[in-house]
C-alpha cells in the first residue's frame, strides 16, 4: 500500500487517501481483455465445463486481444493460457480447478467491463 501526500490527497478530517494496487501474477496477467459477449460466453462455459472458457480465452490472444503482458511474445501469453486452462481442467476433479475456473471466467468479465469503461473515456474504478 502506497499513501499519497500532496495533490489533495489528505482528506477534510485530516484523514489519508490510500491506493491500493493489485499485482498479478504472470498466469493472472494473461487474462485477455476481450469484447463483454466474449467474457460472458467464456464465464458460461467455464462454470459449466472447467478450463473450457480458458482454453477458448488463449485463441482471443491470437486474435489480437491485449493482456497486462505487453512485454511478452503472443505465442507466449497464448501457451500461458493453455497452461491455465490444463491446470483448471486437472484440478476440477478436487473442485479446486472449477472453483478456479468460475472465479478465472469472472475475471475476464470484470476486464471486459473495465475495457469497455476505458473505450467510452469514461473513468471507471472497480
Amino acid at each position: 500500500m502506497e499513501a499519497k501526500e500532496g495533490d489533495g490527497a489528505e482528506g477534510g478530517a485530516g484523514g489519508v487517501v490510500v491506493q491500493v494496487r493489485e499485482k498479478k501474477g504472470p498466469l493472472r496477467a494473461a487474462i485477455p481483455y476481450m469484447p463483454f459477449p466474449v467474457a460472458v460466453l467464456c464465464l458460461f462455459l467455464n462454470t459449466f465445463v472447467p478450463g473450457l472458457g480458458t482454453f477458448v480465452s488463449a485463441f482471443t490472444v491470437l486474435c489480437g486481444a491485449r493482456t497486462d503482458l505487453p512485454d511478452r511474445h503472443i505465442c507466449c501469453v497464448f501457451w500461458l493460457n493453455i497452461a491455465a486452462a490444463l491446470i483448471q481442467i486437472l484440478t476440477a476433479i478436487v473442485m479446486v480447478g472449477w472453483i478456479m475456473s468460475i472465479f478465472w471466467g469472472m475475471d475476464m468479465v470484470i476486464l471486459a467491463i473495465s475495457q469497455g469503461y476505458k473505450d467510452q473515456g469514461i473513468p471507471h474504478q472497480l
